[in-house]
């Protein structure tokens, strides 16, 4: 494994118990200059994730709880009148920074949430017509509660599409309940935890990243997942040409954790559901059938030849 990766992955795990493969791909979205979808009951540890990260990793932090009384001018600023110099200022929102928790996304207002959409896409605001660059590295670790709970309504495909990756949380085993419940009783692990990165160390490892080699086998095979994802029966809209890149990315993130400067196919089977179930909608014989996204897309990647494996 990566030296730097998996220093930061022990200070992570000293504050989030039993949750290695989230904390994996948590880093590698971050790597991969992507946003990170959290989709889960309220509890489980997705605000101090947030938390850990910005300590673990040196980033700026900022938090908006989604309510239906937040406005976009919340998420990306507004102009204010100076009286004293004539001239309207820029107010910066809460998106001026290096990581933004999104909590409970899912129970604001369609234009609120909208609001985000090219914030997370390019990476800058536009308030009065003056854009606005945000500060470098820029991720949105976004929560949202289960559709059905009090207050919440399904975010949109377009507005679901800019996330990298969804992943759930989970509840804890039964050995790391017993230790939560441990170490919480005299501390808080945030504080045991030490910062290992800089925002410069950041920007640098995603550049490094970027230059992992892929080969064109390996293009072939996720173009092939992506065009059986739009031919499978069970699917109505299957990945985009965003789904497939963001698969690309991220399988580069996981061959860097893992201390590699190629991809291999395993990474893209590895990265494949996690990028990929939020992005397709299934028609109505998968929900007959009581098939979820990520058991059709399993079928997929069966039903798909692998470059290592011949099938």
């Amino acid at each position: 494994m990566n030296t730097k990766t998996e220093e930061i992955l022990k200070e992570l795990n000293k504050i989030i118990v039993g949750k290695e493969a989230v904390l994996e791909k948590t880093l590698m979205a971050i790597l991969s200059r992507g946003h990170i979808l959290l989709d889960d009951v309220p509890g489980v540890g997705k605000t101090t994730l947030a938390l850990a990260c910005s300590k673990v990793l040196g980033l700026d932090y900022h938090r908006i709880q989604f309510t239906p009384d937040v406005v976009p001018s919340d998420i990306i600023g507004f102009s204010m009148y100076n009286k004293e110099s004539g001239t309207f200022e820029y107010k910066p929102g809460v998106v001026m920074t290096n990581l933004l928790l999104a909590d409970e996304i899912n129970r604001t207002s369609s234009k609120t949430q909208s609001a985000l959409l090219e914030v997370m896409e390019e990476g800058q605001v536009t308030v009065d017509g003056e854009t606005h660059e945000l500060p470098k590295p820029f991720v949105v670790l976004a929560t949202q509660n289960p559709v059905g709970s009090a207050g919440t309504q399904l975010l949109p495909q377009a507005q679901l599409d800019r996330f990298m990756i969804r992943m759930e949380m989970g509840y804890p085993d039964f050995q790391s309940q017993v230790n939560i419940l441990r170490d919480r009783q005299t501390e808080n692990p945030l504080d045991k935890a030490e910062q290992v990165t800089s925002t410069d160390e950041i920007l640098k490892m995603q550049d490094e990243v970027t230059q992992i080699y892929i080969e064109d086998k390996i293009l072939e095979y996720v173009t092939s997942l992506a065009m059986n994802t739009r031919e499978q029966e069970m699917i109505r809209l299957g990945v985009s040409p965003r789904g497939a890149l963001a698969v690309t990315r991220l399988a580069k993130a996981r061959a860097y954790v893992q201390g590699r400067d190629y991809v291999t196919p395993e990474d893209v089977q590895k990265v494949f559901l996690d990028v990929c179930a939020h992005r397709i909608i299934l028609n109505p014989k998968a929900k007959i059938a009581a098939l979820s996204a990520s058991d059709v897309l399993i079928e997929v990647l069966k039903q798909t030849k692998s470059p290592d494996n011949g099938r």
